[in-house]
């Protein structure tokens, strides 16, 4: 067995830069925020419904990435490169057609979906319209990157998706704003900003993908059987990742009934979780990638170690980040608006939010450690268990809490960030204390 400090050396090499490549997302998003913010409220609100539904469409589509990973990492750990170069390559096809199917439905459904979502306010329907249509151009390029990220993953290399993401954010924040205020282009400006950017990440990953394919020998051609085998695996993870999103829609849902400012500050609340989601996801990564690997070499001992370090790593980095927020809480706000009521609302939500991120690297953490085992079908059947237990939790809210100002969100996020992500550790915490999610060597 290796020694712990080894193992920390192994996950800290993959984690750290994954940290940096994986909060590129969320920072799109407080960018886009902090410049549409100072356009008003009603612009704010609109952007966030939008970006609710759209990252609900594209998160479905998160294994590309999670099932990728580990796939490319057990052919990887059993000395097959080749192989794994190939399934990451049928990942490639596979996010490009999924890509082009969601973003048609997108332009077909904009308005009502919108609509759906609570939005009777008509300039906050109308900005969240123009912000998602001018957002799906850039859809299938974010498919793509979240599968060739994934093959990079695979292949234990974490630091070339930091250099494309860190890229792809400075980017984004030139155009963005050249395009919001210099064009005048309003909430759209933001939109367009951020798809070219990621359509210039998404050509990289290609390139690098196509290169490493050439010297290896492999076809850039789809694999048909491959592509499907690898469709068919993901079913489960779109599964657990429907549940996960349709408790972030109805969270949503409810804060739209609470009024446009505290809809508004629910918009930032959810964004900032998103960022600190991502940071702690960053151990997550390292064990997809590390776990796949060494259950693919048949190292099941270190695998243990592995999940053990993992999961203290994931409390203690919680801890530091909970601390972090509740300290910047009062001020925070002010990076994205002006308006007092929204800021009275926010710092409700993020005071649940700090006390919750304990909760949330230890959930980050195992997610990642059966992603990476495989174990998608456990996943998902106890992602459907979670969105059952915090089904009442929600309708206790509405009944019961205010319908607008800060009591309001902090009841809300008290459902979230308490209530679902214990309910989330609960079934993580379960499973991991056994053996079955450690199954080795490479799938038939």
């Amino acid at each position: 067995m290796p020694r712990p400090a080894g193992v920390g050396r192994e996950i800290l090499r993959l984690a750290v830069p994954a940290f940096g490549a994986l909060i590129a997302e969320p920072l799109f998003l407080l960018a886009d925020s902090a410049i549409i913010g100072h356009l008003g409220v009603a612009e704010l609100a609109g952007a966030g419904l939008a970006t609710t539904v759209l990252h609900a469409a594209v998160g479905l589509m998160v294994f590309l990435a999670y099932s990728t990973t580990p796939a490319v990492a057990r052919l990887v750990g059993a000395g097959q490169p080749a192989k794994a170069l190939a399934a990451g390559r049928d990942g490639l096809w596979l996010a490009g057609a999924l890509g082009i199917v969601l973003a048609l439905l997108g332009f077909w459904t904009a308005r009502p979906l919108l609509a759906l979502m609570g939005a009777d306010d008509g300039a906050v329907l109308g900005f969240a319209v123009e912000y998602l249509l001018w957002s799906l151009p850039g859809l299938v390029a974010m498919l793509l990157v979240y599968a060739g990220t994934g093959v990079l993953r695979g292949f234990q290399d974490t630091r070339t998706p930091l250099l494309v993401a860190g890229a792809g954010f400075g980017i984004n924040i030139v155009l963005n704003w050249i395009l919001v205020y210099g064009a005048g282009m309003s909430v759209a400006g933001s939109a367009l900003g951020t798809s070219i950017a990621q359509w210039l990440m998404a050509l990289v990953y290609i390139v690098m993908v196509a290169r490493r394919a050439s010297g290896l020998g492999v076809s850039m051609l789809p694999h048909v059987p491959g592509v499907m085998a690898l469709a068919q695996v993901g079913s489960w993870l779109m599964l657990r990742t429907a549940s996960m999103r349709l408790a972030i829609l109805a969270t949503v849902f409810i804060a739209s009934s609470q009024g446009s400012v505290n809809l508004a500050a629910h918009q930032l609340a959810m964004t900032l979780f998103s960022f600190l989601a991502f940071a702690l996801d960053a151990l997550a990564i390292a064990a997809q990638a590390l776990i796949g690997k060494e259950l693919g070499a048949h190292a099941l001992e270190t695998v243990r170690e592995l999940t053990r370090t993992m999961m203290r790593w994931g409390l203690g980095f919680g801890v530091v980040t909970g601390v972090l927020l509740a300290i910047a809480a009062p001020w925070i706000g002010w990076l994205f608006t002006t308006d007092e009521q929204v800021h009275h609302s926010l710092i409700a939500a993020l005071w649940v939010l700090a006390v919750s991120q304990p909760i949330a690297g230890f959930v980050f953490v195992l997610d990642g450690v059966l992603i990476g085992a495989g174990d998608a079908r456990y996943l998902a059947l106890a992602g459907v268990v979670n969105v059952l237990i915090y089904a009442p939790m929600l309708l206790a809210v509405h009944l019961l809490a205010p319908h607008e100002g800060p009591w309001g969100l902090f009841w809300l996020w008290a459902a979230f960030g308490l209530g679902y992500m214990s309910a989330r550790a609960l079934t993580l915490g379960v499973r991991a204390r056994g053996d079955r999610w450690m199954v080795v060597g490479v799938p038939a």
